[in-house]
C-alpha cells in the first residue's frame, strides 16, 4: 500500500477522492463483498422455515384500485414533472456542471441536522440531490394536504402517510447517496458498511430496530437499581416497597401506576436520573406497580381488571401501613386508568381511600389526542385483530407505532447511524428502555382505542361502567397534579389540558419543557429544561399560558412542596415502613421478575 503524507496526498502528489475507493483497496473491498454475502446467505437459511408459513398482512391489490390511489398517483405524477424541469432549469443555470450547482456559502448550509455534512451544500451533486429533495418532499406534503374530497380525519391520515414517505425517502437514508455514509466506507475499506449489515440482520432476526447495545444493562445491576422489595403479587402487577433513607417518613405513601405499555423502570433509570430514589429522599413511602407483560393466558383481561389492580395496590398499602388513604401517581395510560378508578370510587362513596391523585402526561378527553388518532380506524383494528390472533399483541408492534410517530428521530436516524455507517450502539438507559416492549392484552387494547380514542367515551358521563359502576369524571374532588410536556407527541399539551376541564376539586396543572419522556424524568440535579406555573383558574389553555410563568430547571421541587401541603405529618421509618418487616413479608427483591419477562 502506498504511503499517504500528513496532508493525504500519495506519494505522486495527488489528493486521493474521498468517494472512491483507492486502486490499492480493490482486493480488500472484493473481500468486503464476499463476507457481506455469506452474512446475507446464512442469515437466508435461517429465516427460510419461518417464513414457508407466512401470510401477507396487507393485500396491495385492494389499495391500488381505490379511487385514493389513482387521486394521489396523478398528483404524484404532477409532482415528478415539476421535479424534472427543476432539474432541468438547474442544469441550464450552471454550465459545465453535469449537472450541478455552483456549492453553496455557509450562510446557505441546511438546518436540517439530516443534512448537516458540509458535502451536502459544497459538492454540487450533493446539493443538488439535497435541494430536489426538498422540493420535492414539500411538493407531496402539499398535494397531501390539497387534496380535494377529503374530511378532516381523512385528510390527517394523507398528511401522516405523506410526512412518513417524505422522511423514508430522505437521500439520507441510502448509501450511495449520502456523502458522510460513502466517506465513512471509503475510510474504513468497507467495514463500516459490514458492520452496518450485521446489525440490520441482528434487527431483522429479532423482529425490532435496535437503538442500543442489549448488552450492556441487567436489571437490578446498572438500571432499575433503587433497593426495595417486591411485597405483593397477583396475576397481573408485583407491588414493589422501596427502603427508606430517611429516619422519618410522611405519614402518606406514595403508590405509582407506571403505564403498562412500558416498563416501570422509566422512573428508575439510575442514581443520577431515578424520580424513585428522589422521591425516598424526600421521605416519601414509595410503592411501585410492576405490570405483568401480557401472555396467552391474559386474552380475557379488560380495562376493568387495571382499574381492580389499582384498587387493589391501593387497599393493600393503606392496610399494610394502617394509614386512611395514599397518594397516587398515574403515568400516561395508567393515568387515565387511574382517573376511571377515582371516579368509580367517588360513586361507591370510596374517594377519601385517595389524599392525592398526580397525573403524569395523562389523558382523558381524547378529542385532541394527536396522531395516534389515525390507529383507531376499522382498517388498523382489524389488523390489531390479526396480529392478536394468540390474546395478545406483540408489544414490537406497539414499539414500531410509537416509533412511527417521530420517524425521522426513532426510525431513520438509527437507519443511517446502526446500518450505514455502521457505528456502535451507545450504552444509553433510556433507549435501553425504549426497547425493553412490553406485551397487551387484545382485548384490553381494542377496548382501549374504541372506547377512548374513537369514541371519546370517559368524559361522557355514565357512558362507561367500571367493575359495574357507571362512572362520571365530574364526581372526582380529590386535589389532582397534572404534568402535561411542551413538546409531548403522545400525550399532546392541548389534550392533557383537557383534564382541567372535567376534574371538580382541586386543580394544579403544570407545564414541563420537553416531551413525553423527558419532560417528566427531569431530576434537579441535571439543571435541564424548565417549567411553567399559572392560573389554575383560567378557562383555557391559552389564558393559561398567558399567565404562567417560567421557572428554570426541575419541576420536581414543586411537586414535593403540593404533596407537602396536603399532608406534611411525618412518623418515624420504622416496623412495616421498612420493606418486608410488616405483615407483607418479601417475596423477592427489587425490580422483580414481572419487569424481566417478556
Amino acid at each position: 500500500m502506498s504511503e499517504r503524507g500528513q496532508d493525504g496526498t500519495d506519494e505522486a502528489g495527488n489528493t486521493p477522492n474521498p468517494f472512491m475507493p483507492a486502486p490499492e483497496d480493490l482486493q480488500h473491498w472484493t473481500s468486503v463483498m464476499a463476507r457481506a454475502q455469506a452474512m446475507m446467505l446464512e442469515y437466508a437459511l435461517g429465516q427460510a422455515d419461518e417464513e414457508k408459513d407466512a401470510q401477507p398482512l396487507f393485500d396491495p391489490s385492494k389499495w391500488l384500485g381505490s379511487d385514493g390511489a389513482q387521486i394521489w398517483a396523478e398528483q404524484s405524477a404532477k409532482m415528478w414533472e415539476q421535479g424534472a424541469r427543476f432539474w432541468s432549469s438547474l442544469a441550464a443555470l450552471t454550465p459545465g456542471l453535469t449537472p450541478g450547482l455552483t456549492p453553496g456559502t455557509a450562510a446557505e448550509a441546511p438546518r436540517d441536522r439530516r443534512f448537516s455534512d458540509p458535502d451536502w451544500t459544497q459538492n454540487p451533486a450533493f446539493a443538488l440531490i439535497r435541494q430536489t429533495y426538498g422540493l420535492l418532499s414539500d411538493q407531496l406534503l402539499e398535494t397531501a394536504r390539497q387534496l380535494p374530497g377529503l374530511d378532516a380525519e381523512a385528510r390527517a391520515k394523507m398528511e401522516f402517510a405523506a410526512r412518513s414517505m417524505a422522511e423514508a425517502l430522505s437521500p439520507t437514508n441510502l448509501a450511495v447517496t449520502n456523502p458522510e455514509v460513502i466517506k465513512r466506507a471509503i475510510e474504513t475499506r468497507g467495514e463500516s458498511l459490514l458492520k452496518g449489515l450485521k446489525h440490520m440482520l441482528a434487527d431483522l432476526a429479532r423482529g425490532q430496530l435496535s437503538h442500543v447495545d442489549r448488552d450492556a444493562f441487567e436489571l437490578g445491576v446498572n438500571i432499575a437499581t433503587t433497593p426495595g422489595k417486591v411485597i405483593h403479587e397477583t396475576g397481573l402487577y408485583q407491588l414493589i416497597h422501596y427502603a427508606p433513607t430517611t429516619k422519618e417518613v410522611l405519614t402518606v405513601p406514595l403508590v405509582i401506576f407506571p403505564p403498562w405499555i412500558n416498563r416501570f423502570y422509566i422512573l428508575d433509570l439510575n442514581p443520577a436520573k431515578s424520580f424513585v430514589k428522589w422521591a425516598v429522599e424526600q421521605g416519601l413511602s414509595v410503592f411501585m406497580v410492576s405490570w405483568k407483560s401480557a401472555d396467552e393466558t391474559m386474552g380475557d383481561v379488560v380495562w376493568d381488571d387495571y382499574v381492580a389492580a389499582e384498587v387493589d395496590a391501593i387497599d393493600t398499602v393503606r392496610e399494610l401501613l394502617d394509614v386512611p388513604h395514599v397518594h397516587t401517581i398515574g403515568y400516561c395510560v395508567a393515568g387515565t386508568t387511574l382517573a376511571a378508578t377515582l371516579a368509580m370510587l367517588a360513586a361507591k362513596g370510596e374517594a377519601d381511600k385517595v389524599k392525592s391523585a398526580t397525573f403524569f402526561t395523562a389523558q382523558v378527553d381524547f378529542e385532541r389526542a394527536g396522531d395516534l388518532k389515525l390507529f383507531v380506524d376499522e382498517s388498523y383494528l382489524a389488523l390489531l385483530q390479526q396480529l392478536s390472533s394468540q390474546g395478545f399483541l406483540d408489544g414490537r408492534y406497539m414499539a414500531a407505532t410509537f416509533n412511527a410517530l417521530r420517524g425521522r428521530d426513532l426510525i431513520w436516524n438509527y437507519v443511517v447511524s446502526n446500518y450505514l455507517l455502521g457505528n456502535d450502539y451507545p450504552p444509553f438507559d433510556l433507549l435501553y428502555w425504549n426497547g425493553d416492549v412490553t406485551n397487551l392484552p387484545a382485548k384490553w387494547h381494542r377496548q382501549y382505542l374504541v372506547d377512548l380514542y374513537r369514541d371519546n367515551r370517559l368524559v361522557i358521563p355514565n357512558s362507561l361502567s367500571v367493575l359495574g359502576t357507571p362512572i362520571d369524571l365530574r364526581k372526582i374532588r380529590t386535589p389532582a397534579y397534572i404534568q402535561a410536556g411542551r413538546e409531548d407527541h403522545i400525550a399532546p399539551l392541548a389534550s392533557v389540558w383537557r383534564m382541567m376541564d372535567h376534574l371538580s376539586g382541586p386543580r394544579t396543572f403544570l407545564l414541563a419543557g420537553s416531551g413525553h419522556i423527558a419532560g417528566v424524568v427531569n431530576p434537579p440535579a441535571a439543571g435541564k429544561y424548565q417549567y411553567w406555573t399559572g392560573d389554575n383558574a383560567a378557562g383555557s389553555l391559552e389564558e393559561f399560558i398567558a399567565s404562567a410563568s417560567e421557572t428554570k430547571g426541575s419541576w420536581w421541587p414543586h411537586w414535593i412542596g403540593w404533596i407537602a401541603g396536603q399532608d406534611a405529618g411525618k412518623r418515624p421509618a420504622k416496623g412495616a415502613r421498612v420493606p418486608g418487616k410488616g405483615a407483607k413479608k418479601a417475596i423477592e427483591d427489587a425490580p422483580g421478575r414481572y419487569v424481566k419477562q417478556r
